[in-house]
């Protein structure tokens, strides 16, 4: 039971942590750098799955992709196929609830980056696309890499969405904390507490390597 879902796991984080680094970073770029009508609205709008609970997140993931939701019934319609209950369901659901935290993250990492410096770069003649990969994003790249892990720690122990979007099946959408839960109500405490144990230390090895990064990129 561990081995399954500790796996189930990592796939699901490793991917929702890869489509939540590039996706919030793009967002937070967007609210940082543009300036728009309807700008905080959109923040947030992005920021909510952060402060509604994850069944209620995970209810409108439902009423989205589930087979009669309003995109998940046409492509069901068109494929026969659904997302729900199935792990990419599970990645879904981890990607939305740790996306917040990217953001946020990304948009304060790159509204603190000196505009002076990108201004130089437009005045030797570079791009927008040029400026963002050789000053812009080098010098956020603090506060992005913290970001991504803080996404990563929050994506491994999310359980409410991915109930409601993806459900507790073993071997196929279980994830870790989905099984300490269900060890928990059927009795099983040394199964619960050996999982708990290793989903703790995963979170910290998580954090710890948040605070070494970070403290890495200020020495370069």
């Amino acid at each position: 039971m561990i081995w399954p879902a500790f796996k189930i796991s990592l796939v699901v984080v490793s991917l929702a942590t890869v489509v939540v680094g590039l996706s919030g970073t793009a967002f937070g770029f967007l609210l940082a750098k543009r300036d728009f009508r309807g700008r905080e609205l959109l923040d947030s709008v992005l920021t909510l799955p952060m402060v509604l609970p994850p069944t209620v997140t995970g209810y409108y993931l439902i009423l989205l992709l589930g087979r009669r939701g309003w995109l998940g019934r046409p492509i069901y319609e068109l494929t026969g196929w659904t997302i729900a209950f199935t792990w990419e369901a599970a990645v879904v659901a981890a990607a939305v609830m740790a996306f917040p935290i990217m953001v946020r993250s990304a948009r304060a990492a790159i509204a603190s980056v000196d505009p002076r410096y990108e201004m130089a770069s437009f005045s030797l003649g570079k791009s927008g696309f040029e400026t963002f990969f050789r000053v812009t994003l080098p010098l956020a790249r603090r506060g992005l890499v913290a970001g991504t892990v803080l996404s990563f720690a929050r994506a491994l122990g999310e359980f409410g969405a991915t109930l409601m979007l993806a459900g507790n099946i073993p071997g196929r959408t279980q994830t870790m904390p989905l099984a300490v839960y269900e060890a928990f109500i059927s009795g099983e405490d040394r199964q619960a507490q050996i999982l708990s144990v290793v989903l703790t230390f995963t979170s910290i090895v998580a954090i710890y390597a948040t605070n070494a990064m970070t403290r890495q990129s200020r020495t370069v």
